[in-house]
């Protein structure tokens, strides 16, 4: 995989729970052993199971920093062919549109090339993640009562570059040899999404077909 990814585009990866001080340290490390093991047996469904004893929000939000560094990484190094001229909307296949609002800079659904909105998107969900109110870092302090809205939120918007990837890309990314990890990190993303209620059935209708032989 390492030789795919000396491609023009750059990956800048989020920061996932480190430091003892962290309480999300072990989970973190823990979600990393179970992945591992995991892989080899093909059973990405254990891989997403809360495991006994920890809290499910603590849980949520190392899977998610997971999710969003590998769909980054993937877009980043694979899609050199997604320009304004190629793509110039944000779409999955003729029947859907994603338009981007942001409530600051486009504070009204706005049509946006894909590469414009992929790099909006991660942008937006880096500064969600990073957000201390929303993913909180410090021991004792809880997590918002909104904090499934938003992680529902930034799960749903991750999914439309999946989307766009296998309506769009498919061809470049079976080209380079790469169609087994994407599909590897799709049904990771599926499955952490479908076990915590956190991706909806009408969001999820442009894959329909793939996510059923999942």
């Amino acid at each position: 995989m390492l030789s795919l990814l000396n491609r023009n585009k750059t990956f800048k990866p989020r920061r996932r729970a480190d430091g003892a001080d962290n309480p999300r340290y072990e989970l973190a490390k823990l979600a990393t052993d179970i992945l591992a093991t995991s892989l080899p047996a093909g059973d990405l469904r254990e891989a997403v199971k809360l495991p006994e004893g920890y809290a499910p929000n603590d849980w949520i939000a190392v899977h998610l920093v997971d999710l969003f560094n590998q769909l980054n990484l993937i877009y980043g190094s694979m899609c050199d062919d997604c320009t304004d001229g190629s793509c110039p909307i944000m779409s999955a296949g003729g029947k859907y549109e994603y338009l981007w609002a942001d409530a600051e800079r486009y504070k009204s659904p706005t049509r946006v090339s894909a590469p414009k909105y992929v790099d909006l998107l991660m942008d937006w969900v880096d500064k969600q993640l990073a957000d201390e109110a929303l993913f909180p870092v410090a021991g004792g302090r809880a997590f918002p009562e909104d904090f499934r809205s938003v992680v529902k939120r930034i799960m749903r918007r991750l999914f439309r570059v999946y989307a766009h990837l296998f309506h769009s890309h498919l061809d470049e990314i079976v080209a380079v040899g790469a169609e087994a990890h994407l599909s590897t990190c799709f049904r990771h993303f599926v499955f952490f999404g479908t076990e915590y209620g956190l991706l909806p059935s009408k969001e999820m209708e442009p894959l329909k077909e793939i996510i059923a032989k999942l």
